[in-house]
């Protein structure tokens, strides 16, 4: 299961009537230097997701700018698992639009990239591309998409003013930010020193999968053990820490008191109005808070999960979507999407998504910069990533194996209802299934 925000399922495909054309960045040249071609149009594809519409628009206008010569024409299609079956049938049927938006890491290896896309190896901005990004859209050795969007940091958000009323510092370990959560609750009862809302209950997730950062650190080779069947959570003293911190908090009494049955909207209004002092979540979450309670974007700010060892505290990376060109886009179109694609993982493609809607992290390509007037959460991403050693990427990105039930086991130990190590095992007999249907050696 990808560990995400519900992606909408639910709409029909559908193509946005959008003739929009798109420029590329100034070091790839005008419009008079494409080679005397004539018009060309390309078609992109993305998700239906609002967001994502209106970044692709913004891309194909700025893109237009300088290629006035290639239209792009927009095309939307649903998000989750019909999105994916929608990508898998097109490629397998030579049907796929000239470019597309997709799934990284696990997902991007099921749709078979060397059989369907267009290696992107010998392409000069390959090289600026963030190394933990790379790593996600590349199968034997070839590098196959650009990133659309910036990181995701699995982290805690946490109220500015709460934080200087009590004169706490930032947690590196997990001791200290218990030692905040103790000070919190004694220092003003009216504030959650910890906001869970599991009336959402992907959003219980956090302290098990943000925490992913702090596993690979304490064992670096977690990942593939995992994947053979040869590391699990309920035996790995590094993994199980996730599910017992997550009890640790319930046990404590730091919640709020209404976690069972509160909704990501109810947690980013505690956050956003003092109510509440820490919530683990995904970043991505910021730009919704910003837009309801715009003083947000400078009284809440972010830091990576604290683990054991603060000299190797560091961010939990979920990564932008890939930007693909399938084998089938040829002639013209090819040169064209190539144009596209490479505009995209330019500073001038970040400027355009930036001009889009806030970034929900710091951008995958070197060059790249937030802008002053993103939130002071996504700014506190950056150092993470600047500093080599202090970000990584998620376990899904990481190894296929996953498996569906771990937010309802998360809320059952979040709310006390199972014990940490029980539900790591329960979790581990949960990924058993899916490991075996995808046909996983020493399953």
């Amino acid at each position: 299961m990808r560990f995400r925000p519900g992606a909408s399922g639910l709409a029909l495909l559908a193509v946005c009537s959008l003739t929009l054309a798109a420029c590329s960045a100034g070091s790839l040249g005008s419009s008079d230097d494409a080679g005397g071609s004539g018009a060309v149009e390309i078609t992109y594809l993305t998700t239906n997701q609002d967001q994502d519409v209106k970044e692709a628009e913004q891309l194909a206008k700025d893109f237009h700018a300088k290629n006035s010569n290639i239209t792009v024409k927009v095309e939307t299609r649903p998000g989750g698992t019909e999105g994916d079956n929608i990508i898998k049938t097109r490629l397998s049927t030579g049907d796929m639009v000239d470019i597309f938006n997709y799934n990284t890491g696990s997902l991007f290896n099921a749709i078979a990239p060397q059989k369907n896309l267009l290696s992107v190896n010998d392409e000069p901005w390959v090289k600026d591309l963030d190394e933990n990004f790379k790593k996600t859209v590349t199968a034997d050795g070839q590098v196959y998409g650009a990133p659309v969007g910036g990181f995701q940091g699995g982290a805690v958000l946490y109220s500015i003013p709460v934080y200087e009323k009590l004169g706490l510092q930032i947690p590196k370990t997990w001791a200290e930010f218990m030692a905040n959560n103790a000070k919190i609750k004694a220092g003003d009862p009216g504030v959650a020193p910890v906001i869970q809302t599991y009336g959402e209950t992907w959003t219980s997730q956090l302290f098990v999968l943000g925490d992913f950062h702090n596993v690979s650190a304490a064992e670096p080779d977690f990942a593939d053990k995992y994947t053979k069947n040869e590391a699990k959570y309920a035996t790995s003293p590094a993994a199980l820490k996730g599910f017992e911190h997550t009890q640790a908090v319930h046990d404590a009494g730091y919640e709020n008191k209404d976690f069972a049955s509160a909704k990501l909207p109810d947690g980013l209004k505690m956050l956003a109005t003092g109510k509440g002092a820490h919530y683990p979540i995904l970043s991505g979450v910021v730009a919704n808070m910003v837009a309801t309670y715009p003083d947000a974007a400078k009284s809440v700010g972010l830091f990576a999960l604290p683990g054991d060892d603060a000299s190797k505290n560091g961010l939990t990376l979920w990564t932008p979507g890939g930007l693909y060109i399938p084998k089938t886009t040829e002639g013209d179109k090819l040169d064209a999407a190539k144009k596209f694609q490479a505009f995209v993982a330019s500073p001038d493609g970040c400027k355009s998504q930036n001009t889009a809607g806030a970034p929900t992290g710091p951008y995958a390509v070197k060059g790249c910069t937030l802008g002053d007037d993103v939130p002071r959460s996504i700014k506190d991403m950056q150092p993470y990533l600047d500093k080599e050693g202090h970000s990584s990427l998620a376990l899904e990105f990481l190894s296929p194996v996953k498996g569906p039930s771990l937010e309802q086991i998360t809320v059952e130990v979040g709310s006390g209802i199972r014990k940490a190590k029980d539900g790591a095992a329960r979790y581990d007999e949960d990924v058993k299934k899916q490991a075996q249907q995808l046909g996983l050696a020493g399953w």
